[in-house]
């Protein structure tokens, strides 16, 4: 990834985890990886685990970045999250998906999304 891409990205996740955090949450991992992948942002607010996905672009010329969240990503980020679960000491309630889509430097947190 080009630098410039990684920065946008590194970028996106610094807001997004600031958004969990002022929200109340208390952000658990960023960059959490494993062999099969990485999950962006993990948080918790009592007894609800929050794993978010980030995605952002500078332009929505080749789609959104709530579009890049594509149905196969999202099972990816179902069993990754499954295996935090699995290797971490968190317990939840309910785990919820949400994707951060930061666009031309604007963040929107669509909470639930999958």
């Amino acid at each position: 990834m080009a630098g410039g891409a990684r920065g946008l990205g590194v970028s996106g996740e610094d807001a997004a985890a600031a958004w969990y955090a002022a929200h109340g949450y208390e952000v658990l991992a960023r960059n959490w990886r494993v062999r099969e992948g990485e999950l962006d942002v993990v948080a918790r607010r009592g007894d609800v685990l929050v794993v978010c996905e980030v995605k952002a672009r500078t332009t929505d010329a080749f789609g959104t970045p709530l579009e890049a969240v594509t149905p196969t990503k999202q099972a990816r980020i179902r069993r990754l999250a499954a295996a935090f679960l699995a290797a971490s000491p968190v317990r939840a309630r309910v785990v919820r998906f949400d994707v951060a889509a930061v666009l031309d430097g604007r963040l929107e947190v669509v909470e639930d999304a999958f």
